[in-house]
């Protein structure tokens, strides 16, 4: 499970780190028509390189804030983060 805040309307689609506990994601879509979700679905799947569809929004769909569950291996989705997250710094 992770906790997730979207920016949407970003220049750029990217994992910018975390605020107030959790994950920081900006995206280039616009909240409009499910388009920021579907966004941060393939975000998530390219960066964790897993399939969109091991990736679900659990609550918060409507909101910034966001629940997502993730079904791959945990320390390879935490590895996975923490070389996205070094890279942006």
């Amino acid at each position: 499970m992770l906790h997730v805040r979207v920016i949407p309307r970003a220049g750029s689609s990217s994992i910018s780190g975390f605020r107030d506990g959790a994950l920081l994601i900006r995206l280039a879509a616009a909240p409009a028509d499910g388009a920021a979700n579907e966004a941060l679905t393939a975000l998530l799947a390219k960066t964790l390189a897993i399939p969109a569809r091991s990736i679900a929004i659990s609550s918060g769909l409507r909101s910034r804030n966001k629940r997502i569950t993730v079904h791959a291996d945990l320390a390879s989705v935490r590895q996975r983060l923490a070389d996205v997250l070094k890279e942006s710094t």
